[in-house]
């Protein structure tokens, strides 16, 4: 008895892009909910 495992590569490349977007997303409501340019030291290490 064979077992098959399909991939749905675009599927998981949609995912990888939407994932990325939510991040991008989430670090600019942190900057404009705080008002400022710099929230951590990754940020602008020299700006702190």
């Amino acid at each position: 008895m064979a077992v098959n495992v399909n991939t749905n590569v675009s599927a998981m490349t949609a995912q990888r892009y939407l994932n990325n977007a939510n991040s991008a997303q989430q670090t600019s409501m942190e900057r404009l909910s705080s008002g400022f340019k710099i929230n951590s030291a990754k940020d602008d290490a020299a700006g702190l």
